[in-house]
């Protein structure tokens, strides 16, 4: 482990042939802890990735009730205790969700008898789904584990629940004083940790977001696609991805009105899920704006059908209020993708403005339609902006290397727990 500006950082640039070729089996074992499926194509990568390099790992999630082929398609069995039924079924939002909850609640009692018995030496939590509940049970079986021995390793995929401010801060400052080690994807979300939440640097390891869906061929024509005109010098926008207000979509149909009015030959598509109201706000916004080529796709759409939308794409858009890490954008990079999106930090760690995207300021609307209408009227800024994506050195960031990155986390903590054994001796 080197570290890097007072934290944790494991190697970027390690060897073609260190990265490409066997290391020995670990002995660790490793629970891959995401018992809800709340970050399941982030889970799935990650652990076959893992499982490539040897790690003696059980991945702990049920199947992901939107794609049920997720872990399966990537080789990744499933075991998050005896019951893993209700990520298969198509249920109501409220039916789901309680039941979903009586199933982890079993499990969670199965796999307490079990770790009981046989411990994991690490269990790497991907996310608490029960944490700012009255009966946060994931939270108490990690930490009775923790006290018997099983260190605890977290992925930061969001510093604090978006859209609640700093209501639950204390609580998460409790939750990342008390893990062994904390895996985050930017140096920005690292110096948050350390100077906002009182994190130690040495606890604190930045592995970069690895890419989604680059393995995946895209299908035939997407429903999506057929909807909208088929003229060859129609230039599409994408947003793609789960829908909350701190994603900003309200702000980019603000500034699609504008688009509208200065260009011919612009589409939208805003392609994703969410709360029943926030997608009617957004029909109801684009009444009001009177938007004519505005496409929504408020709807789960499939892994292929998303690839193809990707690539029919000429502009993705991120026009997020505050970010913590992107999957979407992760999708975007990895599919070479002109971008738009808002000038925040953690973005800056990857996109440059003018020479790989355009950078706008969260909440300026003027700013956002100039940047639109900036790449809707040249296409060979397009085509450059989206070469520069494709021939960024990903190096620190294919799967492949993210594992070695993680399995050293393991390592790491698991070397002090037998230095301080040693030590009490």
């Amino acid at each position: 482990m080197t570290p890097v500006d007072g934290r944790t950082k494991t190697p970027g640039s390690l060897p073609r042939e260190t990265m490409a070729g066997p290391i020995p089996a670990t002995g660790n074992r490793v629970f891959m802890m995401d018992l809800w499926a709340i970050v399941p194509y982030y889970t799935a990568y990650l652990s076959r990735a893992l499982l490539d390099q040897g790690v003696a790992l059980t991945v702990g999630s049920i199947t992901y009730y939107l794609d049920p082929d997720c872990f399966r398609s990537r080789g990744v069995p499933l075991d998050p205790g005896p019951l893993n039924i209700i990520g298969g079924l198509r249920l109501p939002k409220l039916p789901r969700r309680l039941l979903k909850l009586l199933e982890a609640t079993i499990n969670l009692f199965a796999l307490t008898l079990r770790f009981i018995a046989s411990p994991p030496e690490i269990i790497h939590v991907q996310f608490l789904p029960l944490l700012r509940s009255r009966a946060p049970m994931d939270l108490w079986f990690v930490r009775f584990f923790q006290r018997r021995g099983t260190k605890i390793v977290l992925t930061v995929h969001d510093l604090l629940p978006h859209d609640t401010g700093e209501r639950y801060k204390s609580l998460f400052l409790d939750l990342y004083a008390e893990v062994d080690a904390i895996i985050c994807h930017s140096d920005h979300v690292a110096a948050r940790l350390e100077n906002e939440f009182q994190v130690p640097a040495s606890r604190i390891n930045v592995i970069p977001h690895g890419p989604f869906f680059y393995d995946i061929s895209p299908s035939g024509p997407a429903e999506i696609l057929q909807s909208l005109p088929s003229e060859p010098d129609r230039t599409l926008f994408l947003f793609q991805g789960i829908l909350f207000p701190y994603k900003g979509v309200d702000l980019l149909l603000d500034a699609w009105q504008r688009v509208e009015q200065a260009s011919s030959d612009a589409w939208l598509v805003v392609a994703g899920t969410g709360s029943p109201e926030l997608l009617d706000q957004l029909h109801q916004q684009v009444l009001q704006l009177d938007l004519r080529r505005v496409h929504l796709h408020l709807r789960f759409i499939t892994t292929e059908q998303l690839v193809t939308l990707y690539r029919a794409a000429d502009v993705v858009v991120y026009p997020y209020r505050a970010v913590t890490t992107s999957g979407a954008l992760a999708t975007g990079l990895a599919l070479g993708k002109a971008m738009v999106a808002s000038d925040l930090k953690v973005f800056r760690e990857l996109l440059t403005d003018q020479e790989n995207a355009l950078l706008v300021d969260p909440e300026d609307r003027e700013h956002l339609a100039a940047a639109l209408l900036l790449l809707a009227n040249q296409p060979e800024l397009r085509q450059t902006f989206s070469a520069r994506v494709r021939e960024m050195q990903y190096g620190d960031r294919t799967w492949q290397s993210i594992a070695i990155q993680t399995r050293k986390v393991y390592e790491h903590v698991l070397r002090q727990a037998t230095s301080g054994a040693a030590l009490e001796m």
